[in-house]
């Protein structure tokens, strides 16, 4: 019965997932520089202003201790050879780091979602399941320590994503490396919503 109950869900889910290849078309050997929209490079070519920016932040403010505890997730220069992660389904949290407007917390760490990475049209893609902010799109190949990720932000109860590079209020570019075994990070540098940069945490899911 667990395994019928399980092999529905998997399904439901799978049939509720936005096609993460439609929401970035790119012939499979593209390269992400020739995706990216000009505003996108310009806020890759600023990750690290976000992160120092971020961090800075965080740490002059009440949160300051959460940088120490969060370790590797948080330093900037802490990426490992072989950033690919499988495919697969992931436990994904995300954290805001600092904040464009005072009238906002600098720390905020949401508790773990579910994220899926598959292969389709040749490529890596991510969607992220649930939450109310729900990144989809496609891994490019970068260097032998991180991947460019390029989509957009569902939000809310829509069950369609926009194609990347129409609305660029939702397109997202992010940074994915490998932080440790069996566990990666994707580091989007100045979201248009709320942080200076958001960190997902991916790790896989134990097997139920």
């Amino acid at each position: 019965m667990k395994a019928a109950f399980a092999s529905l869900l998997a399904l439901s889910l799978s049939a509720a997932a936005p096609a993460a290849a439609q929401v970035v078309e790119a012939p499979a050997d593209a390269s992400w520089r020739s995706v990216a929209t000009e505003d996108d490079r310009g806020r890759l070519r600023r990750w690290r202003d976000a992160w120092m920016e971020a961090i800075a932040q965080v740490r002059a403010g009440e949160n300051a201790a959460q940088i120490e505890r969060g370790g590797a997730l948080f330093e900037p220069d802490t990426s490992l050879a072989d950033p690919a992660p499988p495919p697969g389904d992931y436990d994904c949290r995300t954290i805001k780091l600092g904040t464009p407007q005072g009238n906002l917390l600098d720390y905020v760490a949401y508790p773990s979602f579910r994220c899926r990475l598959r292969m389709e049209g040749g490529r890596l893609q991510l969607t992220k399941l649930s939450g109310s902010q729900r990144p989809v799109g496609a891994i490019f190949a970068d260097n032998g320590r991180r991947m460019i990720f390029l989509g957009t932000l569902m939000l809310g109860d829509e069950t369609r994503a926009l194609r990347y590079g129409r609305d660029r209020e939702r397109d997202l570019v992010g940074v994915i490396e490998r932080i440790g075994p069996r566990r990666w990070r994707i580091a989007f540098p100045y979201p248009h919503f709320e942080s200076l940069l958001d960190v997902i945490e991916l790790v896989p899911r134990a097997r139920r």
